[in-house]
C-alpha cells in the first residue's frame, strides 16, 4: 500500500475499479432520509459510468421508483465490516453468486445466459486461454471471460497485458450483465449486442482466422437459420449442413463448430459447449464432422452428466480444437475421448458440478495426452502435500474437540456418580468414559503418525516412484482419519446419550449436582468441535484419495486407456464409427468394482441433500394450495 492518497492507476494494477466519493456505500448511508436515496443511487451509477467508459449506458437508473427503507437496508448489507476487510475479488465473486442465483430462476433464456462455473473452469483448464485474442461469439454474462481471468492472474500474470476480451451477445439486456461481470473483475472487454441475425449471418468483430482462443456455450439444436444468407460464409469451410424444405439449416449446431473452428487462427485453440446429439448426429452433419475430423483439429471430447447446468437437464458435451495439432505428424489423427458422466458431485436435488478437484483431475488426463507429464506429477505431488499439512493441521482441532469432550464429562460427572438404585446411567457412563481414553489414546498416536509423514515427505522423491512410495506411506495415516472418524462421532453420540438419559430419566434438571446451563453449553461446544474435527480429518484423507484416483487410473504417469473413463482413439476407428465422435462409444463401460472405500460421508451427503430439496418442494407445494384455496374461498 503506497504511503499516499490511493489514485486509479494503483486499483488498475489490482485489477479493481476505484469508486467515486458519491458511490461509496457509507457517502449513500450519511444522507438524509428524506425521500432522495434513490435519486442519490442512481446519481451514483451515474458517476461509476463517468469514472469507467466501458461501463457507460450499462448499470442501471430507476432506483427511484423503490422506498428508501428499501435502499437503505440494501446498503447496509454490503456496508458490514466483514466486507469491507475482505481481501480478493470480494465483489465479483458477490456478482458471480447473483448471477448464479438469477439463472436458478430460469429467469431469462431459460438460465441458459449462465454457463455453471465448473464447466467453464474444465474448458479453460483445458484450452489454458493465456495470449491473444479470446472470443466468446456466444458470450451471456461473460463468464468464460472471468474465468480466463482467474486462470492468468494464478499463473502470476496480468489478464489486461495478455489478452484482449471479444464478446457478442445477442441479449442487449444480458451484454449489459456482461459488461457490469467484467467491470466488477476490474476488466475491459468488446462486447457487442444484437440480434442472432448478426451472429449467424456476420462476423460482428471481423475475427475470423484471428483468434487464438474462442470459448462459448451457444444455444442448442437452433432451427431457424436462413440457409440462403449463410451459404457463401466464409466461416464454414465444410460446407452447409443440412437444410429443410423451409431452406432453413436444420440444426444449427455445426454452424456454431464451423464457425469456432474458422475464427482460430494457424495454433488457435478452441473449448466449446455442444448438444450431445451433435457428436454422433448423421446425414450432412455427418459429413461436416467428417471434414472436421480429417483437418486433425479435433483434439478432446468430454462427455458431462445431465444436471450441470441450472435449468437444462440433458447431458452434453465439450468440444475442443487444436489448430496447431493438424501439422503434427505424431497427433493429428488421434482424438481423445474422455467420458466424464461418472466424474461429479451433487450440489442439490436437481443440479451437479465438478469440485475443484475433479476439475484438476480431467486436465491432468488431458495433460497426459500431451505428453506433459511433469505437470501431471507435479498435481500428485500437490494432493500429497496437501494432505501431509492438513494433517499436522488436524492436530489443534482434535485437541479441541477432546478438550470440550473433557469439560462436559467433567461437568456431568457428580451427577454420572452419585448413589441409585438402579441406575439407568452407569453402563452408558461407562462406555462413555471408557471411550473417551481410546480416543485420547488414539488422537495422540495420529498425531505422532501425522508428524512422522510429514518428516517422510520431506525426504521423499519427487519422481513417479517416488510419489508412490509416499502414498504408499500416507495409506495408514488416511486410515487412521477413517477410524477416528468413527470414534469421534461415537464418543459425541455417547455423551449426548449420557446427557438425555440424566435429563430425561433422572429429571437431572432438579438436582444440585447438574448445573444445566453450563451442561447445554458445553454439549453444544462438543458438537461443534466435532463438526470441526471430522471435517479436518476429511480433508486429510480426501487429498490421499485424490492421488489414488490418479495413480490407480494411471501408475506410469502416462496414458492409457482406462475402461469407462478414457482411450485415444485413431482416425481410422472413428471412421470406422462412422466418424461419431461420442466418447461414450469408444470408452467402453467401467468394469463393476465392490468400493473397499465407499464414502458413506458423501453418500448420506447427497440423500441429505435430496432430503432438504424435497422438503423444500412440499412446503412450496403447500403453500400453493392454501393460496388456491384461498382464492376459491374455502
Amino acid at each position: 500500500m503506497p504511503n499516499r492518497p490511493l489514485v486509479a492507476a494503483d486499483f488498475q494494477r489490482r485489477r479493481a475499479l476505484m469508486l467515486p466519493e458519491a458511490a461509496h456505500f457509507d457517502a449513500l448511508l450519511r444522507m438524509r432520509k428524506d425521500g432522495s436515496l434513490g435519486a442519490a443511487i442512481t446519481a451514483a451509477m451515474e458517476a461509476v459510468e463517468e469514472a469507467f467508459p466501458p461501463l457507460a449506458g450499462q448499470l442501471p437508473k430507476d432506483y427511484e421508483r423503490l422506498e428508501d427503507d428499501v435502499l437503505e437496508g440494501m446498503l447496509r448489507l454490503f456496508d458490514e465490516e466483514g466486507l469491507r476487510n475482505a481481501s480478493g475479488d470480494v465483489f465479483g465473486r458477490i456478482y458471480e453468486y447473483f448471477l448464479a442465483e438469477f439463472s436458478k430462476q430460469g429467469a431469462h433464456d431459460a438460465g441458459e445466459f449462465f454457463t455453471p462455473p465448473s464447466i467453464v473452469q474444465t474448458i479453460v483448464n483445458v484450452i489454458e486461454p493465456d495470449h491473444g485474442i479470446v472470443f466468446d461469439p456466444a458470450c451471456g454474462s461473460g463468464g468464460m471471460f472471468v474465468q480466463t481471468s482467474h486462470f492468468i492472474e494464478h499463473e502470476g500474470l496480468d489478464t489486461m497485458k495478455r489478452v484482449t476480451f471479444y464478446g457478442h451477445e445477442k441479449n442487449e439486456t444480458t451484454a449489459k450483465l456482461a459488461q457490469i461481470n467484467l467491470a466488477v473483475h476490474g476488466l475491459q472487454g468488446t462486447i457487442r449486442a444484437g440480434n442472432d441475425a448478426i451472429t449467424y449471418y456476420k462476423d460482428p468483430h471481423e475475427l475470423a482466422g484471428s483468434c487464438d482462443f474462442v470459448m462459448a456455450n451457444p444455444p442448442f439444436n437452433v432451427d431457424e437459420v436462413d440457409a440462403e444468407k449463410v451459404k457463401g460464409d466464409k466461416r464454414l469451410p465444410f460446407g452447409l449442413p443440412g437444410v429443410n424444405k423451409a431452406k432453413r439449416v436444420s440444426n444449427a449446431n455445426y454452424l456454431w463448430l464451423s464457425y469456432f473452428y474458422a475464427y482460430l487462427n494457424e495454433t488457435g485453440h478452441a473449448g466449446v459447449v455442444m448438444s450431445s446429439q451433435a457428436s454422433s448426429a448423421g446425414r450432412d452433419e455427418a459429413l461436416v464432422r467428417r471434414k472436421m475430423v480429417e483437418t486433425g483439429a479435433v483434439d478432446v471430447m468430454i462427455d458431462i452428466r445431465g444436471n450441470f447446468f441450472y435449468i437444462r437437464t440433458v447431458p452434453c458435451q465439450l468440444w475442443f480444437f487444436d489448430r496447431a495439432k493438424e501439422r503434427d505428424p505424431a497427433r493429428r489423427d488421434h482424438v481423445l475421448m474422455l467420458d466424464a458422466r461418472n466424474i461429479f458431485r451433487k450440489v442439490s436435488r436437481s443440479v451437479c458440478d465438478f469440485s475443484p478437484e475433479q476439475q484438476k483431475n480431467i486436465a491432468a488426463i488431458v495433460w497426459l495426452h500431451r505428453g506433459r507429464t511433469d505437470r501431471f506429477l507435479a498435481l500428485v505431488a500437490s494432493y500429497l502435500a496437501d494432505s501431509v499439512r492438513l494433517g499436522e493441521a488436524a492436530g489443534p482441532r482434535l485437541d479441541g474437540f477432546e478438550e470440550a469432550l473433557g469439560k462436559l464429562v467433567d461437568l456431568v460427572t457428580p451427577f454420572a456418580k452419585a448413589e441409585r438404585t438402579p441406575d439407568p446411567l452407569a453402563e452408558p457412563w461407562d462406555e462413555l468414559t471408557s471411550a473417551q481414553a481410546m480416543l485420547a489414546a488414539d488422537i495422540e498416536a495420529f498425531g505422532a503418525e501425522a508428524a512422522k509423514q510429514a518428516k517422510q515427505w520431506r525426504k521423499a522423491g519427487r519422481d513417479n516412484a517416488g510419489l508412490h512410495v509416499a502414498r504408499g506411506a500416507l495409506h495408514p495415516l488416511a486410515d487412521r482419519c477413517r477410524d477416528l472418524t468413527k470414534q469421534i462421532d461415537l464418543v459425541a453420540k455417547l455423551s449426548g446419550r449420557v446427557v438425555d438419559i440424566g435429563v430425561k430419566d433422572l429429571a437431572a434438571r432438579d438436582s444440585d449436582l447438574w448445573v444445566n446451563a453450563d451442561i447445554s453449553k458445553a454439549r453444544k461446544a462438543v458438537d461443534e468441535a466435532r463438526a470441526g474435527a471430522v471435517e479436518a480429518l476429511r480433508e486429510t484423507r480426501y487429498f490421499v484419495r485424490q492421488t489414488d484416483w490418479l495413480q490407480d487410473h494411471f501408475p506410469d504417469a502416462v496414458l492409457r486407456d482406462v475402461d469407462g473413463l478414457v482411450k485415444r482413439v485413431d482416425r481410422a476407428t472413428i471412421a470406422s464409427h462412422d466418424y461419431s465422435l461420442t466418447p461414450g462409444r469408444y470408452v467402453g463401460a467401467a468394469p463393476e468394482e465392490r468400493d473397499e472405500e465407499f464414502d458413506f460421508e458423501e453418500a448420506l451427503r447427497a440423500i441429505h441433500i435430496d432430503l432438504i430439496g424435497l422438503k423444500g418442494e412440499a412446503a412450496e407445494l403447500a403453500a400453493r394450495i392454501a393460496r388456491n384455496f384461498e382464492e376459491l374461498g374455502i
